[in-house]
């Protein structure tokens, strides 16, 4: 069995693969400081609930956006699953595509990683919005290249500025509001939240599909928030939800064969 890690900024993620057959998820604040055993009783533990045993994994992949938690990671690979993990960016590490931009070393593993996900799903040019720690848009040509994309605070950041930045203004709940203009603070503040992410949404797609020329591109989301945010507009065509593992285990089949 594949051990898959998907390594964020605000969550990290585990998922056990058999095949193409996911056989559980689990996920946990990314901390850089996390060592090697405190992983190793957390998530054998958990993977023992699904009636996994450790000794099953034959092989692991991990996409890390934290290079600091890289060596933590690592050693859980070597030390509890017996072997040596395949990094997304490494010289050993295929993805099978290009990054077509200036900088192809300062693309996140997880975008390319979903760029591999999203080409064997769909035809054509696509945009892949994923609702991170960074809410980012990305492009992807019909070849399944990465060709550049855009970067916003995702809406948890900019909830977290609001609260933190305003006196009077509390923490707020993410969720549709009816009316766009709010007769109080809270509704006013989540509508302009959520209301306003659609606007950028719809906005940024459209201006993406102008400046690529591709009126037609399908918009393929991600992340927790996908879903909410797919309900309200009609750019947004598919969620994927688990985009990032099945793209890591896709990355692993094509460097094992």
């Amino acid at each position: 069995m594949l051990l898959v890690v998907d390594s964020g900024n605000t969550n990290t993620v585990f998922a056990v693969f058999e095949g193409d057959d996911c056989r559980g998820v689990w996920r946990c604040g990314s901390n850089p400081r996390r060592t090697a055993d405190e992983y190793a009783v957390w998530l054998i533990d958990l993977m023992a609930l699904e009636n996994l045993s450790r000794d099953e994994i034959s092989a692991a992949i991990v996409s890390s956006v934290v290079p600091e938690g890289n060596f933590n990671l690592t050693a859980l690979c070597q030390r509890y699953f017996k072997c040596d993990p395949m990094f997304i960016g490494e010289e050993d590490c295929d993805l099978g595509i290009q990054a077509l931009v200036d900088r192809p070393d300062q693309v996140g593993a997880d975008r390319l990683v979903n760029t591999v996900a999203v080409h064997g799903c769909y035809d054509g040019d696509l945009i892949v919005i994923d609702f991170g720690t960074a809410t980012t848009f990305d492009i992807v040509d019909s070849d399944g290249n990465y060709c550049g994309g855009v970067i916003c605070p995702g809406i948890n950041l900019s909830l977290d500025a609001l609260y933190m930045a305003a006196a009077q203004l509390p923490r707020v709940d993410i969720k549709a509001t009816t009316n766009i203009i709010g007769k109080a603070t809270v509704p006013a503040m989540q509508s302009g939240i959520f209301w306003g992410y659609i606007g950028m949404i719809e906005g940024l797609v459209s201006r993406i599909r102008g400046e690529y020329n591709s009126p037609e591109m399908s918009v393929i989301t991600t992340g927790g928030l996908a879903p909410l945010f797919a309900e309200a507009t009609d750019v947004i065509d598919h969620v994927y939800p688990d985009m990032t593992l099945r793209g890591l285990v896709e990355v692993y089949k094509r460097n094992r064969r």
